[in-house]
């Protein structure tokens, strides 16, 4: 296995890493950055992004990240294409392998791997990504204005997705596979009472129906009585939840129940000093791209304060 020192090594990529490799790169830092599975981070499968500040006409999803990417590179960032299979932050400083062959060693690890979107598993769902089911009603909702939709789900997350497309769209379907909703008293209350929403309960979505091009309905089916129907909507929600990336750091980092890395609050630090949280890695609420910028941003400065304290402790020692 080979072996390498670096400075500051950034975990995966998306509007967090990007944003924590520009802020760290022009801070003299020297960032490397592995990129993982899926470079760019979900930003990359989405069409448009119209509520990313700065791009007044909206912008491709995938090139925004080729844009965040060139910018870190601009200032020096060594980008690299790999997957962090296993990481050793036991000792300092910090140890991570990358694609099973090469071994990294850092003085500070910014971790930005973000969270994947959960999905029902159908074929259709799929095919049809992007050309009317979506996992983000804040980020998609607008493009589904004055159309008929549908969410699935259960939860909290699924109760305000279906009440934010409810004030954008005269009929919101909200698909619960169960007697009863596991939202808070709350956000049930909010659902339930709103015109604009039916919820369809002890369903199951069997197939989303579209002409090729777009979502066109669903076909449903109730577990109580088994019967199906079709049902025609324009925009399909999926809100089952999201599992963060986090599994190679569960033996050295507190997390929650679901997988979400803990930080201190108001800052990116974790109990690890010197290993830094970002983005949707550790943001279970907002998750979006100017907010997981900004988390990228105090990874950086977090980092590099971090690193002067050890200079200091060096001189001083």
């Amino acid at each position: 296995m080979t072996e390498e020192k670096v400075k500051v090594l950034i975990i995966g990529s998306g509007p967090a890493g990007y944003t924590a490799a520009i802020y760290a790169s022009r801070a003299g830092l020297n960032p490397v950055m592995v990129t993982g599975g899926q470079p760019g981070g979900q930003l990359t499968t989405t069409n448009d992004v119209e509520n990313y500040p700065g791009y007044p006409q909206g912008i491709n999803g995938p090139q925004m990240m080729i844009d965040f990417q060139q910018q870190a590179e601009r200032f020096g960032t060594d980008i690299r294409f790999g997957q962090v299979t296993s990481v050793d932050l036991s000792g300092y400083p910090h140890k991570a392998v990358v694609d099973d062959k090469h071994e990294i060693t850092a003085e500070a690890v910014i971790i930005s791997t973000r969270a994947s979107a959960k999905y029902l598993g159908l074929p259709s769902e799929k095919e049809y990504y992007n050309k009317g089911v979506s996992a983000c009603a804040v980020c998609d909702g607008f493009f589904y204005k004055g159309k008929t939709v549908a969410v699935v789900g259960g939860g909290d997350t699924a109760a305000e997705e279906a009440i934010y497309l409810a004030n954008l769209c005269p009929k919101v379907y909200l698909i619960v596979r169960r007697d009863e909703m596991r939202a808070s008293k709350i956000m049930q209350s909010r659902a339930l009472n709103n015109p604009n929403i039916e919820v369809l309960w002890i369903t199951e979505t069997e197939e989303i129906l579209g002409d090729g091009e777009a979502v066109t309905g669903m076909r449903v089916v109730n577990k109580q009585t088994g019967e199906k129907k079709n049902i025609d909507v324009e925009g399909f929600f999926v809100a089952i939840g999201h599992k963060p990336n986090t599994d190679i750091f569960k033996d050295y980092l507190e997390m929650d129940e679901t997988g979400y890395l803990i930080a201190e609050p108001g800052t990116s630090k974790t109990k690890v000093e010197g290993v830094f949280v970002t983005g949707d890695a550790a943001d279970k609420v907002y998750r979006q791209a100017v907010t997981a910028a900004g988390t990228g941003c105090m990874g950086a400065l977090d980092a590099e304060r971090f690193l002067q304290s050890k200079e200091m402790e060096m001189v001083e020692g």
